[in-house]
């Protein structure tokens, strides 16, 4: 009776319960956002210097092999309780053990300048997300956080990292909370990630680092049952490649360090493998961001093995041990994908491209409803009915993998099948965790354990 009594005198109380929750995480998340997008900021003037360079002295991509050893040989001396990247972030936050070393920031930096230095094929938004959340943590040591609000904290760097390095405070604020577990989102870090987000891209816009402008589809076609099917069928497309990249990548990675115990080797024989790729091509358009090609994707008519071949590319730079991102990559695979798709379906190839280059990555992060804000911040409102359907079948059709293997299953994609709560991707998938199909008792179809 007064537990009763109590929840309903508390429910009048609550919005005097939201203003101490906004007053304590509103300053907070303004340091976070500081500290992210002077981060990004770094990460991104270096990353041109070091691109600008390597387009003008192309010779350097010979020397790969010696740019992967000396990354891999600083991580084996100084990095080894940092090597997890971004699955140390997730592991983190869903079980919390110590706080992340201040020397993630300028190692993944260094090791990632390293990487298109001399010519990998590599992103920039695990960086940002790295340095986002190792600064943020170290917060932790002076405000003392414990559990849930250290969980936040570090949600929050990540939503910071990835708005300030993309420019797309929307898209990071959902990021952080949608990558954490498939099928759940915790709103308890909302408020924290939206501020860290909005203040990380303004700080970023500050140091005169403009993120690169892509073209917004110019001319949006009505959609009719034809252009639905298409869309849908672009979105599985997206889906399947974005598995296959993924599955590609940790399949890379598990052979190699099953094969070459020392781990400076790694990148050391991988970069002579893309030196030599890269060599026999007669073109550096698959290396480095590709940014570049990318903008074409939305203005002319592309190779349509162009995906396939950064596709291969990024997973060998990754799996081999070499440090950056996944997802500038994938955004790369996505638009030329899409670029290719358009010569099948019935869509015009700017819009293709647009919705393959968050499509592929919704499926290969397991985040939908980020890369469908990402599309609609980047390429218009006009575009996001088809974004939207992209990202969403994508997302489905990619099933329960993806490129972060500490990400957990929270709920199942699909209401036929249930899968155990808490499982992370690397356990599904290397343990062969049995997903129950069939009908509950009551004749409803199976759902999930929770």
């Amino acid at each position: 009776m007064f537990a009763s009594v109590f929840m309903k005198q508390f429910r009048h109380f609550e919005p005097f319960i939201a203003l101490p929750h906004l007053i304590k995480w509103l300053p907070i998340s303004i340091v976070v956002g500081i500290l992210a997008g002077t981060a990004s900021a770094a990460l991104l003037a270096s990353l041109e210097w070091a691109t600008d360079w390597r387009e003008s002295h192309q010779w350097i991509v010979a020397l790969l092999p010696l740019g992967g050893f000396l990354s891999g040989w600083i991580y084996h001396q100084f990095g080894r309780t940092v090597e997890g990247g971004n699955n140390l972030l997730l592991e983190e936050i869903h079980n919390p053990k110590s706080v992340i070393p201040f020397r993630m920031a300028p190692l993944v930096l260094l090791g990632t300048d390293l990487t298109h230095f001399f010519g990998g094929s590599a992103g920039r938004e695990g960086t940002a997300l790295q340095m986002g959340a190792s600064l943020a943590d170290q917060l932790t040591k002076i405000l003392h956080f414990q559990g849930a609000n250290r969980r936040i904290l570090l949600t929050a760097g990540i939503s910071g990292g990835f708005a300030s390095v993309f420019g797309t405070p929307l898209a990071g604020t959902v990021f952080g909370l949608e990558v954490l577990a498939i099928g759940k989102i915790h709103y308890n870090a909302l408020f924290p990630s939206l501020i860290a987000a909005i203040v990380g891209n303004q700080v970023t816009l500050l140091f005169d680092l403009h993120h690169t402008a892509y073209r917004h589809a110019p001319s949006i076609p009505t959609l009719t049952i034809w252009g639905l099917i298409s869309a849908i069928i672009a979105g599985a497309i997206f889906g399947i490649v974005a598995r296959f990249f993924a599955k590609l990548t940790h399949q890379i990675s598990h052979f190699f360090k099953a094969k070459i115990s020392y781990p400076p080797m790694r990148p050391f024989i991988g970069g002579a493998m893309i030196a030599v790729i890269v060599g026999l091509s007669g073109t550096t358009k698959y290396i480095g961001l590709g940014i570049p090609t990318i903008v074409d994707s939305f203005f002319t008519q592309l190779p349509p093995w162009d995906f396939a071949a950064k596709l291969g590319l990024t997973a060998l730079t990754l799996g081999a041990g070499f440090k950056g991102g996944e997802v500038t990559p994938l955004f790369f695979i996505g638009a030329t994908l899409g670029n290719a798709l358009s010569l099948l379906l019935a869509l015009p190839a700017p819009l293709l491209a647009g919705m393959g280059f968050v499509g592929v990555f919704a499926g290969a992060a397991n985040t939908p409803l980020a890369s469908t804000l990402m599309g609609i911040e980047l390429f218009g409102l006009e575009s996001g009915i088809f974004i939207g359907i992209g990202c969403i079948v994508s997302y489905l059709f990619s099933g329960h993998s993806g490129i972060y293997s500490s990400q957990r299953i929270g709920l199942s994609k699909y209401s036929t099948v249930s899968l155990e709560e808490g499982v992370t991707l690397a356990n599904y998938g290397l343990e062969k965790v049995e997903p129950k199909i069939g009908l509950r008792n009551d004749g409803e179809e199976g759902g999930n354990n929770s």
